[in-house]
C-alpha cells in the first residue's frame, strides 16, 4: 500500500461528496477519483421535493465543487470490481484502478408491484415517475396529482405539490402519513394539517392497479392520476458489491471501520449496512463519510451510529421524531397535547435521558430536545417547561454545544462551521447561507443560527 493511497469512490450522492470534502479538509494528498453515475454535478437529494413547488431550482441544490486534486467523471456507471486486480470497469469499457475503494452507489426506488406500473419492457408506464432525482421531478405530467405512500417523501411531496397548485391525492396503507413513526395522536394532527392545506387523503387503502390516468383502490374507488408519483420506499443498490462477491444482507455489510470483508473496499451511505441497519437519513450517511475519512488518512477510529433526529419539510407544521418509535428501553413517559394550538409532545425517558420523542407544533422543544437526545444528556427537572420551551437556560444552552454539533440538518452545518463561516469574513444570516448553505433547506433552523452568531459577536447579530 502506498503512503498516499489512490481512493477511488463510485457514486456521487451526498454521502460520497462529504467524504471527498473531509478527505481534503484532513490532508489526504493523495489522489481522488469519483465516478458519478448522474450526467451533473452531486447535489443534496434530501431537498429535492423543493423542486416540485419552484421553492429551489435544480442549481440551488447543487453542493460545493469537489477539492483541488479530486477528480470526478460524471455519467460513469461502474459494472464490475476486480478485487484480485484492484480495478473497477464501467459501462463504456473504461478501468479505474484504486487502492482503496469506497462504494457509496446509494439506494434506487422500490417500485410497488402493482399491476399496470410497469410496462412488459420494465420501464415505468405513462404518466407514473418515481422521486429520486431531479430529472424525476421535471418528468411528472401536469393535472391531477396522486401520491403513493405516506412516508417522509410522500408526505414532502404532498405538500409541496399542494403550494405549486396541483390537485393532489395521497393514498396511504397506514391509518395516518408516518405511521412507523408517529402515534395515533401526532398522526392525526399530520392529517389534519394535510387535508387543511388541500389533500385529499386515502388512509388505510391499497391501490390495486394502475392504468394511464387511473389508479383503483382496493375498496374499488377510481382516483383520477394524470401523475402517479411512487413514494415507495428504497431499495440499496447492492448489485456491484454482490458481483465483486462482497457480503450482503440489506445492504453491504461493514464494519466499525465502514470496511467490508475486503480490507480494501469500504462502503457507506444508504448502500451500507452497519450494526444490521441500512441508514435512511441523509445525516447519518454524512456521519459515516466523516468516520471513513478519518479512517482513510489513518486515524485510528471506529464508527458509532449516531442518534437519529427526524425533521420532515412540512412547512407551516413543526414536526420533530428522534430516536426510534416505542423504544424499548424507556422508564417513563410524558406528554403534553394542545391540540387547539396544534400542539403535541409525547417524550419517552430512560433514567433522565431521553429514549425517543415526537413533537409538534413545538420547535423550541425540538431544538432543545434534539440537542439533549443527541449528546445523551439528562432533561431539566422541570420537563413541562422544556416541552414549552420556557425552561430557564433552554434557549441558550443551544448556543453552548459542542463544535460537532448539527445545527442545520438539511445541510448537515456544525456549529463549527457557523463560527469558521464568521471568521472569514460572514457576519449576518445571508451572508452565513451563502458560505455554509444553513437556512437554505426548510428554513427551520435559523433560530439557531442568530444565536450561535449573536455568541460569537458578543450578543449583537443581524437578524
Amino acid at each position: 500500500m502506498p503512503d498516499f493511497p489512490h481512493i477511488l469512490v463510485v457514486g456521487h450522492g451526498p454521502a460520497a461528496h462529504r467524504l471527498v470534502e473531509r478527505l481534503s479538509r484532513l490532508g489526504h494528498p493523495g489522489p481522488v477519483t469519483v465516478l458519478g453515475a448522474e450526467p451533473r454535478p452531486a447535489y443534496n437529494r434530501a431537498l429535492l421535493t423543493s423542486l416540485l413547488d419552484g421553492t429551489l431550482t435544480e442549481r440551488d441544490l447543487e453542493l460545493s465543487a469537489p477539492p483541488a486534486g479530486v477528480r470526478v467523471r460524471p455519467g460513469t456507471t461502474a459494472t464490475a470490481v476486480d478485487r484480485a486486480r484492484r480495478l473497477v470497469r464501467t459501462a463504456t469499457g473504461e478501468t479505474f484502478p484504486y487502492d482503496r475503494l469506497v462504494l457509496a452507489t446509494g439506494a434506487r426506488p422500490r417500485i410497488p408491484h402493482l399491476p399496470g406500473v410497469l410496462t412488459g419492457d420494465g420501464r415505468l408506464t405513462e404518466g407514473a415517475t418515481t422521486l429520486r432525482t431531479p430529472d424525476d421531478t421535471a418528468r411528472l405530467p401536469d393535472g391531477p396529482v396522486v401520491v403513493l405512500g405516506g412516508g417522509v417523501l410522500g408526505t414532502e411531496s404532498t405538500l409541496a405539490l399542494l403550494r405549486a397548485g396541483r390537485d393532489v391525492t395521497l393514498v396511504h396503507p397506514g391509518p395516518h402519513p408516518l405511521h412507523d413513526r408517529l402515534d395515533d395522536t401526532a398522526g392525526a394532527l399530520l392529517a389534519d394539517h394535510l387535508r387543511r392545506a388541500g389533500a385529499r387523503l386515502r388512509l388505510g387503502h391499497n391501490a390495486v392497479e394502475y392504468r394511464p390516468g387511473k389508479l383503483v383502490l382496493d375498496d374499488g374507488e377510481v382516483l383520477r392520476a394524470d401523475a402517479l408519483a411512487l413514494c415507495t420506499g428504497v431499495v440499496p443498490e447492492t448489485a456491484l458489491a454482490r458481483r465483486a462477491g462482497l457480503a450482503v444482507r440489506t445492504g453491504v455489510v461493514v464494519d466499525g471501520q465502514l470496511r467490508t470483508g475486503d480490507p480494501f473496499v469500504h462502503a457507506l451511505g444508504d448502500c451500507a449496512e452497519f450494526g444490521g441497519e441500512v441508514p435512511g437519513l441523509v445525516t447519518t450517511a454524512w456521519e459515516q463519510a466523516d468516520t471513513l475519512a478519518h479512517v482513510l488518512t489513518g486515524h485510528d477510529t471506529h464508527h458509532r451510529a449516531g442518534r437519529p433526529v427526524l425533521r420532515p419539510r412540512t412547512p407551516g407544521f413543526d414536526l420533530a421524531c428522534l430516536g426510534p418509535p416505542g423504544p424499548p428501553d424507556a422508564e417513563r413517559h410524558i406528554s403534553l397535547s394542545d391540540p387547539a394550538r396544534g400542539r403535541y409532545a409525547a417524550l419517552a425517558l430512560s433514567g433522565e435521558r431521553v429514549a425517543g420523542a415526537v413533537l409538534v407544533g413545538l420547535p423550541r422543544a425540538a431544538a432543545a430536545l434534539a440537542q439533549l437526545y443527541a449528546r445523551d444528556l439528562p432533561v431539566p427537572s422541570d420537563r413541562l417547561a422544556l416541552l414549552l420551551g420556557v425552561a430557564t437556560g433552554s434557549r441558550g444552552a443551544r448556543v453552548e454545544l459542542p463544535d460537532a454539533a448539527v445545527l442545520c440538518h438539511c445541510n448537515h452545518v456544525t456549529k463549527a462551521d457557523l463560527l469558521r463561516a464568521w471568521h472569514d469574513g460572514a457576519r449576518d444570516l445571508a451572508g452565513i447561507a451563502a458560505a455554509t448553505r444553513a437556512t437554505t433547506g426548510c428554513g427551520g433552523c435559523a433560530d439557531d443560527v442568530r444565536l450561535v452568531l449573536a455568541s460569537a459577536t458578543g450578543g449583537n447579530s443581524d437578524p
